[in-house]
């Protein structure tokens, strides 16, 4: 892997795996989103547009909702209306729960959202088309659950009005587990998650092939295969789609993709969590945690007492779950854990043009690619934070003036406030995806500098700033306004931030003011390494003869 979190703990795993979770891709007909291109496509359906009317648009809407209904009534197919807020997943999951031997089209579920529709407005005297336009309604969408041999459990959910627009959503772990049963590598699973391996390094081989470009080939294949013959079939005969040369395009619209690293045991894997969430939540600014309890302790299990097998098996967990979470804009970078023994980190983008290389299918890679990228900066942030260290000569140069262009900028003095402000606030900042902005850092100076914060604007924080550029510890991204912490610069900055406050800053308050008495209840493993460290300096001190 890229990052060096998942190295400092590699001997702790029994493997580990990067892979595709949640697909949205967005299904639409170009032609169909303009007034005249909708025009056209009408007159391929009925020869003229003079009936084109708000009245026989509803009517193809009835239509489809008529067909749907008749043809699972005919075949024995779940039809349920779903109230606003039901999860309507988990309907379908505890449908194929208790029905294993299902193929294909197995549940309709049908709700209400917003969908572009169609309004026509026509000459009151003489019937002559005045205006087309679109606009946002809430319309029944139809959700059909489909169970597909190569990409298991996805769902189509289409608005019954024309231009008929669709979502396809996909898991890849359902796709990774079809092709692991049938390469013999034995799994098991715990939701979309593999919390057992027979094979770890076979899966990751499997699960990589989701980022290389024949994906955008088999992605097509699957939505082809269900869109028309399932889906679009109920509002156009296969024949008027051809007559009408009804073709979906399909945009990524949402994805999401995790590191999964398997621990083998369940207690050190809560160890691990927990120290990370402590040691780095306040300096990445992590607001809430959100928390799910249960019981206290993460159970433990041999792996080895039962065999693997190849199935997939759904755990319930019942311990403490911790979800460590923080959003930018559309972007979310999660941390939680997945069943006994894996730890997953995840990024999330909720509408992908926010990355800005383009949403059609092809660019599927691409994207993927650059969410990778955010999980190994993210990985590299908590593990610089964790596990921090200066380089040589960096304490002696760093109050030194550097050179910044043809600027010459004066040095870092960590014993100002302002700076060490700055400093904590380019460690929260290191960690959003897409570069930090000069308003991202003034914002969290202005959370950690107190008294400052009043007088701290964007001139003061362009100033530091470039003290920060010409150390190196900040770098400019090309042709934008947007910043990144380099893992070099990371490295060192988070080693400056964590010595001094959580080292040197407890070290002496301890020698000014030594402990004495008995030991509260609350005291930990932590206070008994700095109750060391502070009667070790006492002694080093007198025998330097400077302490009386």
């Amino acid at each position: 892997m890229g990052d060096e979190l998942s190295q400092q703990y590699a001997d702790l795993l029994d493997g580990q795996y990067d892979c595709v979770d949640r697909i949205v891709l967005n299904a639409y007909n170009p032609l169909c989103y303009s007034p005249g291109g909708f025009r056209s496509w009408w007159r391929r359906l009925y020869g003229t547009d003079d009936d084109l009317d708000d009245t026989h648009l509803m009517r193809l809407a009835g239509r489809f909702a008529r067909r749907v209904r008749g043809f699972a009534k005919a075949h024995g197919i779940v039809l349920e209306e779903c109230q606003r807020g039901e999860r309507k997943h988990d309907l379908a999951e505890q449908y194929l729960a208790a029905h294993p031997e299902t193929q294909g089209l197995f549940m309709i579920l049908v709700s209400r959202a917003v969908a572009p529709v169609w309004e026509v407005k026509r000459s009151a005297t003489s019937g002559a088309l005045q205006n087309l336009a679109s606009k946002k309604a809430f319309v029944n969408h139809y959700s059909f659950n489909i169970l597909d041999p190569d990409w298991g459990h996805l769902t189509i959910k289409m608005s019954g009005h024309p231009p008929f627009g669709a979502q396809i959503i996909l898991n890849g772990h359902e796709y990774v587990a079809a092709q692991a049963l049938r390469t013999g590598v034995a799994f098991r699973k715990d939701g979309n998650c593999f919390t057992h391996l027979s094979h770890p390094r076979s899966l990751a081989a499997v699960a990589d092939t989701l980022t290389e470009k024949p994906v955008i080939g088999q992605l097509l294949q699957v939505c082809d295969r269900w869109i028309y013959s399932c889906c679009l079939c109920f509002g156009l005969h296969t024949e008027e789609q051809e007559r009408t040369n009804f073709r979906y395009q399909y945009s990524v619209y949402q994805l999401e993709y995790s590191r999964n690293l398997l621990f083998r045991n369940g207690h050190q894997l809560d160890q691990v969590f927990q120290g990370l969430i402590d040691r780095t939540r306040s300096r990445l600014d992590i607001p809430h945690l959100r928390t799910i309890f249960g019981m206290r302790n993460r159970p433990f299990h041999h792996r080895d007492a039962q065999p693997p097998r190849e199935a997939v098996v759904v755990e319930r967990p019942t311990y403490d779950l911790t979800v460590f979470k923080v959003h930018f804009g559309k972007v979310t970078l999660k941390a939680y854990t997945k069943g006994e023994h894996v730890l997953r980190f995840e990024a999330i983008v909720h509408h992908a043009a926010v990355l800005k290389l383009g949403r059609l299918l092809p660019r599927f890679p691409a994207l993927v690619t650059r969410l990778q990228g955010m999980v190994d900066r993210w990985l590299n942030t908590i593990q610089y934070l964790d596990h921090a260290f200066v380089a040589d000569q960096t304490l002696d140069q760093l109050p030194a003036s550097s050179q910044l262009g043809r600027l010459r900028i004066g040095g870092i003095d960590l014993n100002k406030p302002r700076m060490r402000a700055v400093l904590a606030a380019a460690i929260a900042c290191a960690q959003i995806p897409m570069g930090f902005r000069l308003g991202n850092l003034v914002t969290q100076v202005r959370l950690r500098s107190g008294t400052l914060a009043a007088s701290y604007g964007t001139r003061q924080a362009a100033y530091d700033l470039r003290k920060l550029r010409a150390k190196g510890f900040v770098l400019r991204q090309p042709r934008s306004q947007r910043y990144t912490v380099p893992p070099d610069g990371l490295r060192t900055i988070a080693a400056l931030v964590v010595l001094r406050e959580q080292v040197i800053k407890p070290i002496l308050a301890g020698v000014r003011t030594p402990y004495r008495g008995r030991k509260p209840r609350s005291w930990t493993p932590l206070d008994d390494h700095y109750q060391t460290l502070r009667l070790d300096m006492h002694q080093l001190f007198a025998d330097l003869g400077l302490a009386s």
